[in-house]
């Protein structure tokens, strides 16, 4: 399954990912995390439409998003 993982303790709220995700899969969280930003994060109940096209990682400028892709077996 693919799927993204947000390091919150990285993370400083720019929201540059959730403008680069092109399904709009990510929202800055209601919670302010340690460093006292809100964190992004996905939200929930839509973690299966993510592509793993790994927009939002190439945009995060604290590299706080790590992309796993499903390996498909031919």
């Amino acid at each position: 399954m693919n799927q993204i993982v947000i390091d919150e303790s990285r993370c400083k709220g720019c929201a540059l990912c959730t403008i680069a995700c092109p399904h709009g899969l990510l929202q800055l969280r209601k919670t302010i995390n340690k460093q006292g930003f809100l964190p992004a994060g996905m939200i929930a109940g839509k973690e299966d439409q993510c592509t793993a096209c790994a927009l939002c990682a190439q945009m995060c400028p604290d590299l706080a998003i790590r992309v796993f892709r499903e390996k498909k077996i031919s």
